[in-house]
């Protein structure tokens, strides 16, 4: 019955697009204003909703979930109205007279699947995008954050238009029947290997995707450049904060491990230990600012990294493991075996692995001896080293001497490169993630270019030759050539 329902909605949504209501900017305007005022209506369930999935407090509730909604959404606005309106194309004189000119058009209709770790952001930002390009959506959000799942399938029908927007609830077995139908776009965020199954099922029918998907971000700490004491712990504390305040490491732009000469392992290290206990306490489980780790199996997948013998003995703070409520403590391990799950995977929780270095150049190679990574977080103030890391190694991108911020940016695309992810968004790359570039191209009738046709000879040869490698030339030569003949 659930995949009967599935089916019709999905009729609804292609019958509503092909009415055309969704292409104004009126209906654009009104669904994200309607969007902002679902989000202030029900700002303290969202706060419980998700506190109650994942533990989070309303303070990280809002900084990652709902304030994102709402700058995302208030941008858009202000901004629509321009990213509608065509741009003009240059056109070679050699067709003269001519115009040309980009609309972008609404794909059609789309599927946003969200991810567990930011229930609402994640499923509401990119809602957003698809929304500002005029397509109708069905969104499916992650059954591992049951309330907030609930909340958007009961409270979106309620303020967005019902015949545009759909929410549907499940678990694989619908994701599996929706990914065997036929959609305009789809748009998913989460694992490497979820997004390989949406690609492949993407495949059948020729859909194009965005692919949100994660990998092993790594920290460059260059405290050879950074003498500050003030400075290096303003380090220390970014790095903290980008580790562990985001859902305790469980985000795919987290800080997935530090590289730092050997040097300056200790001082780090202790410094990165003041901070979590300065952040989260001494016993970090007591603490309301550190989310819980999803699930039992998300949980048993984390603790058996540190299972390893080799791996638990670099251990060189925290470790202590609560298995009753799912908490790990923010663990931090010095040069783990580099062929270990922990560094061949993406950690996902809240381990931090520190690999020293001889020199902090030899990051660059580090780097890319594994898989493209979503975001590299360069700490230095060499621009040298600057140069290196952007021109030598290949992200989604970088972000230098800070942490999470990029992905506030709406100005800056966000998105993986690789295996780290396909496609970008925010702000106006939203719009254009979720819009058709269409060429559109006019001609006056005169004058006629007889070279382009046949019969063929050597003059029309040098013609179309001249054509190619000097238009302003060879329009001066067409005009020439059609008083000669």
């Amino acid at each position: 019955m659930k995949m009967e329902r599935v089916d019709k909605e999905l009729a609804e949504l292609r019958h509503t697009f092909r009415s055309g209501k969704t292409r104004s900017l009126a209906w654009r305007e009104t669904q994200l204003k309607a969007l902002l005022d679902l989000v202030h209506d029900h700002q303290e369930t969202l706060f419980d909703a998700l506190h109650h999935d994942l533990g989070k407090h309303p303070v990280e509730s809002f900084r990652d979930e709902i304030g994102v909604v709402k700058k995302s959404a208030t941008h858009s606005l202000a901004h629509l109205k321009n990213w509608m309106k065509p741009r003009t194309g240059s056109i070679p004189l050699i067709f003269f007279p001519a115009s040309g000119k980009i609309v972008s058009e609404p794909f059609g209709v789309v599927l946003i699947i969200g991810s567990w770790n930011f229930p609402i952001s994640l499923v509401l930002d990119p809602l957003i995008g698809a929304i500002s390009a005029g397509n109708t959506v069905l969104v499916k959000p992650s059954e591992l954050a049951p309330l907030c799942s609930s909340f958007l399938l009961n409270t979106i029908p309620n303020y967005l238009d019902p015949t545009a927007i759909k929410v549907v609830e499940g678990g694989v077995e619908t994701s599996q029947h929706l990914l065997n139908q036929k959609w305009d776009k789809i748009f998913f965020t989460g694992s490497k290997a979820v997004g390989r199954i949406v690609l492949a099922a993407a495949a059948q029918h020729l859909t194009p995707v965005t692919l949100e998907l994660g990998g092993k971000c790594p920290a460059i700490v260059d405290l050879t450049s950074i003498s500050s004491h003030y400075d290096t712990r303003i380090v220390a504390k970014r790095i903290v904060g980008g580790k562990w305040g985001p859902c305790s490491g469980q985000a795919c732009i987290g800080v997935d491990y530090l590289l730092v000469e050997e040097k300056h392992a200790q001082f780090l290290i202790d410094l990165l230990k003041k901070y979590i206990r300065r952040f989260y306490g001494e016993h970090p489980k007591e603490s309301n600012s550190i989310c819980r780790i999803v699930n039992r199996r998300n949980f048993e997948r984390v603790q058996r990294l540190l299972k390893d013998p080799a791996v638990s003995a670099s251990i060189v703070a925290g470790g202590f493991i609560d298995e009753e409520r799912q908490f790990i403590d923010p663990t931090i391990l010095l040069n783990p075996p580099l062929d270990s799950e922990l560094m061949t995977e993406e950690i996902f929780g809240p381990l931090l692995p520190i690999i020293t270095l001889n020199d902090i150049g030899e990051s660059i190679e580090f780097i890319n001896s594994g898989p493209k990574p979503l975001t590299i977080y360069p700490f230095t103030k060499d621009e040298k080293l600057k140069k290196m890391i952007v021109s030598e190694t290949s992200s989604g991108g970088v972000t230098f001497n800070d942490t999470m911020v990029q992905f506030l940016c709406d100005s800056l695309p966000f998105g993986g490169v690789g295996e780290s992810g396909l496609g970008r968004y925010h702000g106006k790359y939203s719009f254009d993630t979720f819009s058709h570039e269409k060429a559109v191209m006019e001609r006056g009738f005169y004058p006629e270019l007889e070279p382009r046709y046949p019969p063929w000879n050597s003059f029309k040869l040098k013609f179309i030759q001249l054509a190619y490698n000097f238009d302003y030339f060879g329009l001066g030569l067409l005009l020439m050539g059609l008083k000669k003949h």
